[in-house]
């Protein structure tokens, strides 16, 4: 199990996080690459993000190549449950219930997520008795 990151990352850490998530060990010129497909960013501003993100320890870089390769300190679902943690604290006062009714009627959830739903709720309702 990977290590839930002691901080938590801001939008533009969390767009390079699933950059190396997505695509493993990368160098910065790779995680630049897919950044900039999206939307003007330059090299430098990723480097220095990728700089950042190692003192905070969200990343980790191997600099035994001339070229330096990252990767993800924390993996996604525990970065993710970090987040889900602190947004269910903050905005639904710790009711994952609250939380669950405002997802689903914020936004329509396919058939395929509905029956994933009823599975999660099951197996917990089984896992209660």
């Amino acid at each position: 199990m990977t290590p839930t990151p002691k901080v938590k990352p801001t939008n533009s850490e969390l767009e390079i996080l699933r950059v190396l998530w997505d695509r493993g060990a990368s160098t910065v010129g790779q995680v630049h690459e897919v950044l900039a497909a999206k939307r003007d960013m330059g090299y430098t501003t990723v480097l220095k993000m990728l700089q950042i993100m190692m003192e905070k320890g969200l990343v980790s870089r191997d600099d035994s190549r001339r070229q330096h390769i990252y990767t993800a300190a924390a993996g996604e679902q525990s970065v993710q449950r970090q987040l889900m943690r602190d947004l269910l604290d903050k905005a639904f006062a710790g009711s994952a219930a609250n939380l669950v009714m405002h997802a689903l009627s914020a936004k329509k959830a396919t058939q395929q997520e509905l029956q994933e739903i009823r599975e999660i709720l099951d197996r917990l309702e089984g896992e209660s008795k």
